[in-house]
């Protein structure tokens, strides 16, 4: 059953400028938003409901229950029931709703799952040993790999870099995270000499080198893809790991487990990650303290038992 958009759609168009203007979230963040309220807005219609804040806490726990029956992962369900959160939030605050539906409702459970990551000898492994193509294409490949895992940046602020954004002289980055929260990444003297390198590469396949131009380009001068990106990452990680997830967001999390074994200070990987929050790094130090568990099973006499 389709609405006028007049009934339908202005408090979630005023809801999604809310999120995109003034909470700044990402094109991707507001996209499943959007998806996620117009998923539930059609599951209202079937029952003559032709706006969101009409729904009541039924409505919402009969489509979560809806979602669940129909295969829909835990994790994927409760940030559904999150933008549902966020969207009552939001239409209370500007006086469209008088209560919240979902105030009450507890999220389906989720099993803990621990950020995969590459070990230490399988990254040593792919940084010195593996043979990279000539040309521009190489380049670009190896410094892919190196600004993801040497700073642990997420895929949307590497394609996001721009000439401008480096600093050789200070050897940092300038990141724009999520937000459009801006955060310095300190990088080290490799890194700084295989930008340099990059840099004067990219000069000569004629690409423009003004401060607001993106750093990685093909060689077409082209910006990079967003999916090019994912599959080179997963052809390389292939060559030095079995696991199944082998994408960009893999080496973040092998950038910041590697920092915590080698005794970095939690604040501060959070801050290079730029998290809002402790709780989100905390996760890391669970690989840190299952490892050592394994040692310890492995080495004390005791220890397997």
């Amino acid at each position: 059953m389709a609405f006028p958009r007049s009934l339908a759609g202005m408090l979630l168009d005023r809801f999604v400028d809310h999120l995109t203007y003034e909470k700044r979230y990402s094109s991707h963040t507001v996209a499943a938003y959007r998806c996620d309220l117009e998923q539930f807005q059609a599951f209202l219609a079937d029952f003559g409901v032709d706006k969101l804040q009409q729904a009541t806490d039924k409505s919402v726990r009969r489509w979560m229950m809806q979602l669940m029956e129909e295969g829909t992962g835990a994790r994927s369900v409760n940030r559904k029931l999150s933008s549902l959160r966020g969207f009552f939030r939001f239409a209370r605050l500007v006086g469209e709703a008088g209560h919240d539906p979902t105030a009450l409702l507890d999220p389906p459970k989720t099993p803990k799952r621990l950020p995969e990551f590459v070990e230490e000898t399988g990254m040593e492994r792919l940084l010195n040993e593996m043979e990279w193509p000539s040309g521009h294409q190489g380049a670009t490949e190896r410094l892919v790999i190196d600004l993801l895992y040497q700073t642990g940046m997420r895929l949307a602020e590497l394609l996001g870099l721009t000439i401008g954004d480096i600093d050789l002289k200070r050897g940092s980055l300038r990141v724009m995270g999520k937000r459009q929260k801006e955060r310095i990444i300190p990088i080290g003297q490799g890194l700084i000499d295989g930008l340099k390198a990059y840099l004067a590469g990219r000069t000569a396949i004629g690409a423009g080198g003004t401060v607001s131009a993106p750093l990685l380009v093909d060689a077409q001068g082209e910006p990079l893809a967003r999916r090019s990106v994912q599959r080179l990452v997963s052809r390389y990680l292939s060559g030095v790991t079995t696991q199944r997830k082998r994408s960009p967001h893999v080496l973040r999390h092998t950038f910041a487990t590697h920092m915590l074994e080698h005794g970095a200070d939690l604040n501060a990987v959070k801050e290079l990650l730029g998290h809002a929050n402790l709780a989100a790094t905390q996760v890391y130090t669970h690989n840190t303290v299952e490892k050592l568990r394994k040692v310890h099973a492995q080495a004390h006499p005791r220890g397997g038992k």
